[in-house]
């Protein structure tokens, strides 16, 4: 029998399912629709606050779930990115969606539950059931846009959509192979249990497999293909939540399979971590260079970003994971904005391309800024959040004895200056075509303030952040 100590470290997504209910009956009573997106936004931050105050240290489901620091830091950006793409979608959705706000709401807060159980997760078989929880829903919810296409049929949103899908399901049947391999080696799908496993060719080529489904899942190139595409032909606010959460949800599942169950397998994964931070850096801020629509613009950006996280996570010590839990950090507060700022210009007339942008400082002087802040900090450039990540990471990395990968990321860190500026120079350079004013709704404008709040004091303050995320991260390293 469970005793109710047994479920204290699962307190967070206990509360988390309350509000999957408490949704759910709400979408049969409430009139309002708008009203049922407050109330998310309302339920996901009331779960952010509890986790400043519930102890949730201690194993539950039989030790196949561990509560600690690193869950619960993660759990953080999980409901802060939530709640602000949901706060930020409420008048899209008001507009496009208008009977199926619902499902909407229920189905991101389904892949939340996902995502904030698998940190914890100490059993594989744990952790791919909630991988699949956080993706499933989120195949659903990139086709919502179907009926936003600016073609009027579809096809942009359906190709999205089926991208996403397909490419899911094979990285997650790679993957998957990759752990039954690992799995019949040890003899046990507990992470403890295969730690202790042997080295042989066997073992190597399921370590191989492990990755290649998870560098699908991230993003990483070659594995990247999806990205583009999917972001131009989703809705923008899901963009906004697809371009961070399930990311950062990634390499808290690499870092429970690499760091913890296949620790002493560090020769055989090292090297492909740290070609796949090469290669990821490099296309995602090359190919970003020729685009003129912002969306896939971001979406390669995010590509290269992946490759700084890579190469934080190749550090393999608390530093080097403590810097990746930072960066993740400071790049939902921005990269939620960027998006929520592209939402604002296309919904008042204007679409995805750069030439939207022309004059936005005019227009709307508080939302240029905005816009130029978040693409600062995406740069690295001082003192935003970005900026500090990115020398937190390079000082991660050089310690950890790679000069030549920070030398390459500093160099392509300047690259990236070209594109974002690009933005940055049709909003203050290039006259308007329309000199009406863009403003935002009160909840889109709210959500992007959030962001810019977290975007700025995150730079002008990360020492608790970056202790926190070094508290977080000791618990791999002993």
């Amino acid at each position: 029998m469970i005793a109710l100590a047994d479920l204290e470290p699962l307190a967070i997504d206990l509360l988390l399912l309350g509000a999957i209910l408490i949704v759910f009956v709400a979408d049969l009573v409430i009139g309002s629709k708008r009203a049922l997106g407050y109330l998310t936004v309302a339920l996901l931050v009331g779960a952010f606050a509890a986790s400043f105050f519930l102890d949730t240290e201690g194993d539950a489901l039989s030790g196949a779930y561990r509560g600690g620091p690193w869950p619960l830091f993660l759990k953080r950006i999980f409901l802060g990115a939530g709640a602000l793409a949901c706060l930020g979608g409420i008048e899209h959705l008001a507009r496009r969606e208008t009977h199926r706000q619902g499902e909407y709401y229920v189905l991101i807060l389904f892949s939340l539950l996902g995502m904030t159980l698998l940190p914890g997760a100490r059993d594989l078989i744990l952790l791919f059931v909630c991988f699949e929880l956080m993706g499933i829903p989120l195949y659903v919810l990139a086709a919502y846009a179907k009926t936003d296409d600016p073609l009027g049929d579809g096809k942009i949103t359906s190709e999205a959509s089926l991208k996403l899908y397909l490419v899911g399901v094979v990285s997650t049947a790679i993957a998957l192979f990759g752990v039954s391999l690992v799995v019949g080696l040890a003899g046990s799908t507990s992470v403890a249990e295969i730690a202790q496993a042997r080295s042989s060719p066997l073992l190597s080529a399921g370590v191989a497999m492990i990755i290649g489904g998870m560098a699908f899942k991230i993003g990483a190139v070659p594995f990247h293909m999806w990205v583009p595409d999917t972001y131009q032909g989703a809705s923008t606010p899901f963009v906004a939540f697809l371009s961070v959460a399930p990311k950062v949800a990634g390499f808290a599942a690499l870092a429970t399979l690499l760091l913890t169950a296949l620790a002493l397998q560090r020769d055989v994964w090292l090297p492909m971590i740290v070609t796949l931070s090469v290669v990821t850096m490099l296309v995602g801020n090359l190919m970003a260079i020729a685009q003129t629509n912002v969306k896939r613009l971001l979406a390669f950006s995010g590509v290269a970003h992946i490759g700084y996280m890579l190469m934080a996570f190749a550090a393999g010590d608390v530093l080097g994971l403590a810097m990746l839990l930072f960066y993740a950090a400071g790049y939902a507060v921005t990269n939620v904005g960027a998006f929520l700022v592209i939402e604002a210009v296309a919904a008042r007339g204007g679409d995805d391309t750069v030439e939207s942008f022309a004059g936005l400082a005019r227009r709307s002087p508080g939302m240029g800024l905005a816009m130029l802040l978040f693409l600062l900090s995406l740069a690295g450039i001082p003192f935003v959040v970005g900026f500090w990540a990115k020398l937190y990471v390079f000082m991660a990395v050089w310690r950890a004895g790679f000069p030549l990968l920070v030398l390459l990321g500093a160099v392509l860190a300047v690259v990236a200056l070209f594109y974002y500026l690009r933005v940055a120079r049709a909003m203050y350079m290039v006259a308007p075509t329309d000199t009406k004013p863009i403003r935002p709704g009160l909840a889109l404008g709210v959500a992007i303030g959030l962001c810019l709040l977290g975007v700025v004091a995150m730079g002008a303050f990360p020492g608790p952040i970056v202790e926190r995320a070094i508290e977080a991260a000791r618990p791999f390293f002993g």
